[in-house]
This record gives C-alpha cells, structure tokens and sequence, in this order.
C-alpha cells in the first residue's frame, strides 16, 4: 500500500489531530514536498516542525521502516538529507549513511479513504467512480478533461517523434508513415506503419507524375503483387485481367532500379475486415492522395481551418479499383471515396497530433493551438468507451472530449491508476460508497 501512502500524504489526507513521530515528538507537516517521479527520496524541499524545530528537507515514504534497509538508503549519501520518514508500520529505527537517524512518522490512512480505494481496485463495475460523476464540478471536469487531452496529444507527439528518428529525422516522411497507420483503422495499423516504413519517399518522387507507377510502388512494397498472396479461387481470374501482371511487371523494374525489398503479405489480415477496409483499396487511397500532393506535411500546416484539412485527406481510388476490392474479384462499381466518419478518424489521429507535435518541434503554438481548435471543431467519436462516459453522466460535445475520455480510460481506468485521477481523488475523499452497476 505505498503508492496509498504516497498519495495520503502528498494530499494530507492524514487526520487533523495532532501528529507525533514514533518517539513521541510533536509534528506538524507545513509543506509535504515537491513529489519526485525520479531516483532519490520521494518528496524534495518539505517543511516540517519536529518537537517546535523547522526542518527543511526531503521525505522519504515505505510500507515499513525496515524497506529502508532493504533498499539501501542506509548507505547511499542521497538520503542524508532526510527530515522525516513516513512510514505505514514502524519496525524499527532507521539510519542514514552519515550516522544520523531521521524522525519517522507512523502514517494513520484514513478509514473512507482506504475503504474507498479497495473498491476501486476490486469492483468489477466500470467504471468503478461512476457513482460521483453527476456531482462533479464543471470546473473540476472541464480541467481535468483539458489536461488529458494535452497529455493525449503529448503521447501521440512521442510515437510520432520516434516515427521521425526511424525515417532519419525527415518530418514529411514521419507524416505519411503516421497516416499510414491510422489508414489501417486499428486492426491493420501496424502493417500499414511497417509498409509506410519500407517505402523510400524519395525514390517515389521520381513518378510521381504517374499514378500508375506509384500504386505499382505501393501495392508491390505491400506484397501483394506477388501471386502467392491472391487467394488461389481469385488468382486464374486475376492473371487473366492483366491489371495485376501490368503492376508487377512494372514493380519488378522499379524494385531493380531502387533496391526494394517487400513486407510479408501475411501480415496483413482480412477476418471479419469490411471490404472498404482491404489493404488493397486503403493502399489504391493512399496512392492516389500522394499522387495528387495532398499527402505532404507543409500541405497540412498550410491549412488554416478544419475544412481545408478534411478536403485535403480527401481521397478515391483508381478505374480497377472501383470495380474490385482484392485482385481478380470482381464487384459493383463504386467510387471507394473515404467515408466522411473515415476521415474524421484521420483528422483526429492523424493531421492534429501531426500540427501538434510539428508546433512543438517548431516552437511554434500557433500550429498547437491550432490542433487544439480542430479538436473542438469536430464531432466526438461514437465508439463504447464514449458511450459508457456518456451514460455515467459526462457531456461529449467535440472530438477533443472524446479524446480526453479515452485517454482517461486506456491511461488511468484501465491501469487502475485511480490516485492520479482526479475524478478518483473526489472518491477517494468521499465518504464510503458501494459500488452498484450503472
């Protein structure tokens, strides 16, 4: 129960009487402390009166007095200056490698807090703080939904920065791999990121006045130009329509002059997939937005509102394509033009995080606050995490709450992270509950 510990203390949450070391000195806590996520103590620069003294130092927090020996503090300089340790059972006296031994505190966790914290650990319903929700200030809400939607976009700028170091620090080209991932809306993101990866931009440029070039490219990097990856009912059938053996031809020759190598088409998966969502149609899209310059990062900053961005990821596919979703299966005719609800998604996880982490990079807040007026300027995402803060009592009115919320529940619910949420900081204070199902 340290981490209760922990948060007890950096909230003083203790109870109100007066407090006593465990040799009997009176206590008084004045500042608990700036909290150290890093090594060392756990709490810089508190204030604490021991016996009518000031102290100024640092706070050090275990389960048991011993944990301080089983960590080593007792030899390491680092602790020297310790004013207090703060412990939830005293089993002994502690010492510092200079020979001193700092005051200890028995930390007494309050009953409704402690309780509090056990249900939200162990109830199965879920959210399991959903009974305080309606009670929540709208300051308290509105402040806790802004910082996790930063803290959203923050971790997104991490992914596309790493994305930045793997295409040798070219922000274009960490662009359309991070586009390319969110093409393959979740269940083949990461084949999508790893084809966006084997791809070298600059050798496409070359022909990029030919469309049919690019998509031999693009379908060829894939792997899907090779007959072993038409499914063999389809494959006679594609042989036979020539548009599959024009592309290969044509990425054999390319593969030559640029040295390309191809993913494994077994990474892609197609259970339980719709057919607007096959590698090969989301690829012909991609195709076709490179071919059109519309794939391209400084057209993206160039957009100066959430319109122009939507018409910029604007997209369709070429004449085969519309009448086929793999090789050699013919269909109805249709545009296959992104889905309004499609683009949405890659506004959200795509072109806004892009202006964000580029601002940052930049130093430039004019693209990050940009990125957060796209957010309010869209429509929340409709999928069950929403719906399950929507029920509970929480007000979704753009694509930057619906951000937040899933934030909230992948980063603190489902971590059972409950002592950095502030909405389980409400509970927690609160008087003891029983969790029942919404």
């Amino acid at each position: 129960m340290e981490q209760l510990l922990h948060y007890v203390w950096k909230h003083k949450l203790f109870p109100l009487h007066e407090l006593h070391t465990t040799d009997g000195q009176t206590l008084e806590v004045i500042d608990t402390g700036l909290h150290n996520h890093n090594a060392g103590p756990d709490f810089f620069n508190a204030k604490v009166k021991v016996g009518g003294v000031l102290w100024v130092g640092n706070v050090e927090i275990h389960d048991k007095s011993s944990d301080w020996f089983l960590h080593g503090h007792d030899h390491d300089p680092h602790y020297d200056n310790v004013v207090l340790h703060v412990v939830g059972v005293d089993d002994g006296e502690v010492t510092t490698a200079d020979g001193n031994h700092p005051p200890q505190l028995q930390l007494e966790v309050p009953g409704t807090v402690r309780q509090n914290y056990e249900d939200l650990l162990r109830t199965d319903n879920y959210p399991p703080c959903y009974k305080i929700i309606p009670q929540l200030s709208s300051l308290t809400v509105h402040s806790w939904m802004s910082t996790l939607q930063t803290e959203r976009l923050e971790q997104k700028t991490e992914a596309i920065k790493q994305r930045v170091s793997l295409c040798d620090g070219s922000w274009e080209s960490a662009y359309f791999v991070t586009m390319a991932r969110n093409y393959g809306f979740g269940i083949n993101g990461a084949a999508f990121e790893q084809w966006a990866l084997s791809i070298p931009l600059h050798a496409v440029d070359h022909h990029r006045d030919d469309l049919f070039q690019i998509e031999a490219i693009f379908m060829g990097q894939a792997g899907l130009l090779s007959p072993d990856a038409v499914p063999e009912r389809y494959r006679e059938e594609a042989m036979r329509e020539g548009y599959f053996n024009r592309l290969r031809n044509e990425y054999l020759y390319l593969a030559h002059k640029f040295s390309l190598q191809p993913i494994d088409y077994k990474l892609w998966r197609f259970l339980r997939l719709r057919p607007q969502n096959f590698p090969h149609i989301r690829i012909a899209q991609l195709a076709n937005l490179y071919f059109h310059h519309k794939a391209g990062l400084s057209q993206l900053v160039d957009c100066k509102d959430i319109k122009a961005a939507g018409e910029l990821l604007r997209t369709g596919v070429t004449p085969y394509w519309e009448t086929h979703y793999t090789f050699g299966s013919p269909s109805e005719k249709k545009e296959k033009r992104l889905s309004p609800f499609s683009i949405n998604l890659l506004l959200i996880n795509t072109a806004i995080p892009m202006l964000f982490a580029y601002g940052r990079h930049k130093q430039d807040e004019t693209l990050c606050d940009l990125a957060f007026d796209f957010l309010e300027q869209l429509k929340a995402e409709n999928n069950h995490i929403v719906r399950m803060w929507q029920d509970c009592g929480l007000r979704v009115d753009n694509a930057g709450d619906s951000q937040a919320l899933i934030q909230l529940k992948n980063e603190y619910c489902d971590r059972k992270e409950c002592l950095r949420c502030r909405i389980g900081y409400q509970y927690l204070k609160g008087e003891r509950r029983s969790p029942q199902a919404p």
